[in-house]
């Protein structure tokens, strides 16, 4: 009897142990997908009040759903892949991303891609507004001040491949954070190799610019704005700019080369 009640114990352990440590969470995330989908077969609306009803509700054939447009790429700046997956996981944390990619490159979808997700915040890119809306978030595992690893770059480089092709994401649209927030972000931090995401057709990159004349007219902050940046703070627009381009992280000013390479990146969008 003794050895049994031992083995019962060292089994209800073992399953203890054994439980999806994420089981809640993920009933949660269940719920909250299905209240979505009874409000997406409503009719009529709530707010269809005041006015006037039709006899019969006609419902049209043609539709889809919403599909992303850019891709936001962040550092976690947390200590550990389980740290920022306890945060997504955090109902008072009201933050959250589409996808989490550790250190040794294992990726967690944590969001359906049609869906939107908390990772933008107030910001900018060219005219549009508001990025969680229309943009799909990656959060790499980073402390913000470390380089990022080559496993975790390669989980990466296959995503935004599938990404792009599943959704046509234009190439210019695969940003970082501090781009459309230069005020407030600086991720992903200067160690990322924004030359080599170009490389494979994930964003601009610039090429030689030793034989390029830049037009005793040129307006430089004219040109931030058309790459994309909000240039509401000038110091900062060209601050995000200058540590993503040129990896200087607190340059405040541009030199005649830094606007060699800023005219280089403006013809690429006219």
């Amino acid at each position: 009897m003794t050895r049994y009640l031992f083995v019962l114990v060292a089994l209800s352990a073992f399953i203890a142990c054994s439980k999806h440590p994420y089981s809640a969470t993920n009933r949660s995330y269940r719920e909250q997908t299905k209240r979505y989908a009874k409000v997406l077969g409503q009719y009529p609306l709530k707010d269809s009040v005041g006015m006037t009803p039709p006899q019969y509700w006609v419902g049209t054939t043609n539709l889809s759903m919403r599909k992303p447009n850019f891709v936001v790429i962040h550092h976690t700046a947390q200590k550990s892949c389980e740290e920022t997956l306890k945060t997504f996981t955090l109902p008072r944390t009201q933050v959250s991303a589409h996808y989490v990619i550790c250190e040794d490159g294992t990726v967690h979808h944590m969001l359906n891609d049609y869906l939107r997700a908390h990772h933008a915040g107030v910001g900018r890119w060219g005219n549009t507004t508001d990025l969680n809306s229309s943009s799909i978030g990656i959060e790499l595992d980073n402390d913000g001040s470390e380089p990022f690893k080559e496993p975790q770059m390669q989980s990466l480089y296959t995503l935004l491949d599938r990404l792009k092709r599943a959704y046509s994401i234009p190439t210019t649209n695969f940003i970082g954070h501090a781009d459309l927030a230069p005020t407030r972000k600086n991720d992903p931090n200067v160690h990322f190799d924004w030359k080599e995401m170009a490389n494979r057709g994930f964003g601009i990159w610039y090429g030689d610019t030793t034989n390029v004349i830049v037009p005793t007219d040129f307006n430089a902050l004219h040109a931030l704005r058309i790459v994309g940046y909000d240039i509401k703070d000038s110091t900062a627009a060209i601050t995000t700019f200058k540590r993503k381009y040129l990896q200087q992280d607190k340059s405040k000013t541009l030199t005649t080369p830094d606007k060699k390479v800023l005219y280089a990146l403006m013809k690429k969008f006219l």
